[in-house]
């Protein structure tokens, strides 16, 4: 199989055709916040989806090998999901990447991966995701940002413009998307534990640490439970928003 192919894997649990909770997509959804936001959506009772590019595909979760920069992987992995589990009701956009480095130092490949797979693939997601869902009159659409988008970061000005694009990118859809009552939210984690902070430099995580006033790392657990509020009922009043899931680092911004 190439690269390029889709590999779609049936869930283990219920039949994906389960008619009971919505349908919902999780980028990047294979490990750290997107695994524990699938999860915990798939506890709720939702049929729950998850694309990954690398690794393998998690257990008991219907898992769909899509490159989120590429055009042609998503618009296959839209018709799979659709087809195993119903058309996408909930998106949860969190396929993220880091190219690290000073901006007088970043090439244009570092630059445009991470424009791209940060910001430029979540607009295609939404593309397709808002189609299925301005038919449905209903929809749930949560972007995954960063505190660092509001506060930056030095050597990520990569990765904190692509995130801080988020912002307007949600809120513009939330005007383009509400009359039919489809939400559009970000949730900013702070740092989380994940694979990506153990890439932090110990002196780095020092300063983040010192500039978050709960003193510590949070969980992908604590992430998803924000997400999990946003794309229920009850937060049916609620799009626009920015709701930071970070000990505090970077409020006030």
């Amino acid at each position: 199989m190439t690269p390029n192919q889709g590999t779609t894997h049936a869930p283990t649990g219920s039949p994906a055709g389960d008619p009971g909770g919505r349908s919902v997509l999780v980028t990047g959804g294979n490990r750290g916040i997107g695994l524990a936001v699938a999860r915990s959506l798939a506890a709720r009772g939702d049929r729950v989806a998850v694309t990954y590019r690398t690794g393998e595909p998690p257990a008991g979760l219907l898992s769909v090998r899509c490159d989120v920069t590429d055009e042609a992987q998503v618009e296959r992995a839209f018709k799979e999901v659709a087809a195993a589990q119903g058309e996408v009701e909930v998106l949860v956009a969190n396929a993220g990447i880091t190219r690290d480095g000073l901006l007088l130092s970043l090439d244009d490949d570092a630059v445009d991966a991470v424009l791209d797979t940060n910001l430029r693939s979540v607009i295609r997601v939404a593309r397709h995701a808002s189609r299925a869902m301005l038919g449905g009159r209903w929809g749930r659409m949560v972007l995954i940002s960063s505190a660092v988008a509001f506060s930056g970061s030095p050597g990520q000005t990569n990765y904190t413009a692509a995130k801080a694009g988020l912002v307007g990118l949600a809120r513009s859809l939330a005007w383009e998307l509400g009359s039919r009552g489809i939400t559009v939210n970000v949730v900013a984690p702070g740092l989380v534990e994940t694979d990506m902070l153990r890439e932090v430099r110990p002196a780095r995580l020092d300063q983040y640490l010192a500039m978050t006033p709960l003193g510590r790392a949070g969980t992908a657990d604590e992430v998803a439970a924000a997400v999990r509020f946003l794309t229920s009922e009850q937060a049916s009043y609620i799009t626009g928003a920015v709701l930071p899931v970070s000990g505090g680092l970077g409020m006030g911004h």
